[in-house]
């Protein structure tokens, strides 16, 4: 058992001890009105593995031709319902120990050594919302043939703001319903540095002056999102771009969280531990969790396996949006 001890703590003497910790170096702030309502973040209870929504699929052909000259049997169209499905992943806070010793000799106590844990917490744990759901939405979406642009067969490979177009146009008519891009930190810098080179008026000088780039007058959420990127080895590394409609993806924390907190007896020295865990959903427009294969309780590379997101909603307009593959 790793239990930290004196040693490992910097002991500063009658001086200044700072409040502040280390937290994630990844952006992330996505959620709700970050990403225009297409990432979204909400509590809800939920019993069991999965929360299943039932809804009345599209009926092709429901309005045809009249015939004025007939009066022949015409068969029914029948109606189809199917169920979105999101799934239930189970995560667990430590367990940290500390002595308290140690937190004795800054001046500090139990409760200081909770306090900080708390804080440290909170900001780790969004950011597993946020990676974990954008891993769903990606792999989801990659499975969509018609919904997925590859910049890298382009004489330009970067992002450009010609493959954030070609990226809309594969929602044809509806391209309007991409609210948001979501993409890596490397792409974003690579737009901004054609916004400038391109000399568009008002737009480079813009760039140079606000620092960022014209996205097709929808937010951007910057974030490097392991999902976001993809490792060729040898080869070039290649960047997802997600454009995303209202609702594409959504974390429920579906359970209440339960953090503990003991003083351990019978060592040495006396030991403060922490130990916690919680539960969230995530689920994807137009997308059901393939309970068969995908199973209860994913792990995050069985999340991100693309045949474990089975499409239900008819129509590709009616999935969460459109993914853009870049260099």
């Amino acid at each position: 058992m790793a239990t930290g001890k004196q040693s490992d703590f910097v002991l500063y003497h009658e001086q200044f001890y700072g409040g502040q910790i280390e937290v994630m170096a990844q952006n992330t702030v996505g959620f709700n009105a970050a990403s225009a309502g297409a990432l979204t973040l909400v509590a809800k209870a939920l019993k069991g593995e999965y929360e299943k929504e039932s809804f009345l699929q599209y009926i092709s052909n429901v309005i045809t031709r009249r015939d004025l000259t007939s009066v022949a049997d015409v068969a029914d169209l029948a109606m189809t319902m199917e169920e979105l499905i999101s799934v239930k992943v189970n995560r667990k806070i430590g367990p940290v120990g500390q002595t308290l010793n140690s937190w004795r000799k800054i001046g500090k106590d139990s409760k200081e050594m909770s306090l900080k844990l708390g804080r440290l917490i909170a900001v780790e744990k969004l950011g597993d919302y946020l990676n974990t759901l954008i891993k769903c939405v990606e792999a989801a979406l990659e499975g969509q043939t018609a919904l997925n642009y590859d910049a890298t067969g382009q004489t330009t490979k970067t992002l450009t703001h010609t493959h954030l177009v070609s990226g809309l146009n594969l929602m044809g008519d509806r391209s309007s319903r991409i609210v948001c891009w979501v993409m890596h930190s490397k792409p974003w810098h690579d737009l901004m540095k054609q916004s400038i080179a391109d000399k568009i008026t008002n737009v480079a000088d813009a760039v140079i002056y606000k620092g960022t780039p014209a996205t097709l007058n929808r937010p951007t959420v910057v974030t490097d999102a392991p999902a976001l990127t993809d490792a060729n080895g040898s080869a070039t590394d290649t960047y997802n771009i997600l454009g995303l409609v209202r609702g594409a993806a959504g974390v429920v924390e579906s359970e209440a969280e339960d953090i503990e907190f003991q003083v351990v007896t019978g060592k040495e020295q006396l030991i403060g531990r922490l130990q916690g865990e919680y539960a969230f959903n995530v689920g994807v427009k137009g997308f059901q969790w393939d309970v068969t294969n995908g199973a209860g309780n994913p792990t995050d590379a069985t999340l991100a396996t693309t045949t474990n997101w089975d499409k239900v909603a008819n129509d590709n307009k009616d999935l969460a949006g459109v993914r853009i593959k870049t260099q």
